[in-house]
């Protein structure tokens, strides 16, 4: 009987911890999908899912150990088990897919290019989807990205010295390879002679529905900005399993303490 209730303790306080933890990725996932909208479901609906069933769980186990029922609680601790080791295996998935890629610098400009070759193969993969990136895409046109840049840069040193998103500066300009010369923040002269092979060069065009959106630059540009989510993403995840496995490792040691005094 004694060890009926140590055991019923130890999965009280981890039931408890569970509750909390799925609450906070419900609500972390709740946030990122009205903050960013339909346009970022691309990494909000998997903590979504995790957050949902994590809570679905949680009433699992409290229904169990409010019943004493044996079956429920064995269910509900074989369950957290396979989920907990599931988010260890997507996150580390996440540090792996996102662990390729960086910024390139150029000189005579503050911001960095970015090239879609030096991402991951499996990042490669999604934005090069047809139907994933015009969805993408559909949403960086609709909120009119590059179509604020002269509100915020008036002259071209003040573009040239901006600091501009990964997004900003792979959709809504040519790489400079091309050699284009810049009028203003979003127009470009492209009678000029192309001096790269880079198809981009030829992709781009000035007009405010086409701009760079179809270009290799613009889908590296995601891959950037779909890597810092990813990577910001799975610290949290890193942070809610370690939380969760430490409280119930100290609430293992206080039962065991119970049982001894």
């Amino acid at each position: 009987m004694g060890r009926y209730r140590i055991s019923s303790f130890v999965i009280t306080w981890i039931n408890l911890i569970t509750l909390i933890a799925s609450l906070a990725i419900l609500s972390f996932g709740i946030f990122l999908a009205a903050k960013h909208g339909d346009c970022e479901k691309f990494f909000t609906a998997p903590v979504l899912v995790i957050g949902a069933f994590s809570l679905i769980l949680s009433l699992v186990g409290c229904v169990g150990a409010w019943r004493d029922n044996v079956c429920l609680l064995w269910t509900y601790l074989t369950v957290l088990f396979l989920l907990i080791a599931g988010v260890a295996v997507f996150t580390v998935f996440a540090f792996v897919v996102t662990s390729k890629g960086a910024g390139h610098a150029i000189s005579g400009q503050a911001f960095k290019e970015y090239r879609l070759g030096d991402y991951s193969h499996w990042i490669q993969k999604q934005t090069n989807d047809p139907a994933r990136w015009k969805h993408l895409k559909s949403c960086f046109v609709q909120t009119s990205l590059c179509n604020e840049l002269p509100k915020k840069y008036h002259t071209i040193r003040s573009m040239r010295n901006g600091k501009l998103s990964s997004i900003e500066s792979g959709c809504c300009r040519p790489p400079s390879e091309c050699g284009f010369a810049m009028k203003n923040s979003t127009f470009y002269d492209l009678t000029s002679r192309i001096r790269s092979s880079n198809k981009d060069c030829r992709t781009y065009k000035n007009d405010r529905e086409t701009k760079c959106y179809n270009c290799d630059s613009c889908k590296a540009g995601v891959a950037e900005y779909l890597k810092k989510k990813w990577r910001r993403m799975s610290t949290f995840n890193v942070i809610v399993v370690y939380s969760v496995g430490c409280c119930a490792r100290r609430s293992a040691s206080r039962s065991q303490y119970y049982k001894i005094y």
